[in-house]
């Protein structure tokens, strides 16, 4: 949760819509942009623009956001699971503008979202290829498939968020999601670690939640493993 000890006016829940909102309207979904473009949208008067650090670095915790920085400059896009937090937080009964929230750009690209959702939700706001990823999902069937997968993911992931070659098992799992069995993800990915294509280690991750631990794996030897790192 966004630390309360921060210069944000309003709710907590009301920053991060209005974040997603500034970004999406920027053409976060296409393309990456600057993070300074996007305080600049949402900042009002009396905030700064570091006191939305915190609303940044949880959107990226849970995967409503990509950060990718080159040259000490932060560049942001959003994700799928991104646009389905913005579309639930823009529904949420909770959601309401104060009289300092209301300006011409935040209005127009409210007007924007409208006319770019359906009653089925999100209709043009996603690529092509989003769109079939959300509405079906594909099952990883074999090994050869699920190697592939774990390889585009890992890579994705490790460059996407600088994670300097050490990729949490538990955003692996939960990218891939319904596609493959708990089980066999499990199995297939110390056979991957037997097959010295990737090194599964130790080490505690950083809070210590019991449902990214759950959704790490754990071998008979070894015990707990968190973390991947590719060999090659």
């Amino acid at each position: 949760m966004v630390s309360k000890n921060t210069g944000l006016k309003g709710r907590e829940a009301q920053a991060k819509t209005l974040t997603l909102l500034a970004l999406w309207d920027l053409g976060g979904t296409t393309a990456e942009v600057k993070k300074s473009d996007i305080t600049k949208r949402v900042t009002r008067t009396n905030e700064k623009a570091k006191d939305y650090q915190p609303v940044f670095e949880e959107l990226q915790e849970n995967g409503a956001i990509a950060i990718a920085t080159t040259n000490r400059v932060a560049k942001i896009s959003l994700t799928e699971t991104g646009l389905q937090i913005l579309d639930d937080g823009l529904k949420s009964g909770d959601f309401e503008f104060d009289g300092n929230q209301i300006g011409a750009r935040v209005a127009n690209a409210l007007v924007k979202w409208i006319r770019q959702i359906d009653s089925l939700g999100i209709s043009q706001a996603t690529s092509e290829k989003e769109l079939k990823q959300v509405n079906k999902v594909v099952i990883i069937a074999s090994y050869d498939e699920f190697k592939s997968t774990v390889l585009e993911v890992y890579d994705r992931l490790n460059r996407d968020y600088n994670l300097d070659d050490l990729v949490p098992i538990y955003r692996i799992r939960r990218e891939i999601g319904d596609q493959i069995s708990r089980g066999d993800f499990n199995e297939w990915l110390l056979e991957m670690q037997e097959k010295d294509i990737l090194q599964l280690q130790g080490g505690s991750l950083p809070d210590k939640d019991l449902t990214k631990l759950e959704d790490s794996v754990t071998t008979v030897v070894s015990g707990l493993r968190c973390y991947a790192k590719r060999l090659n």
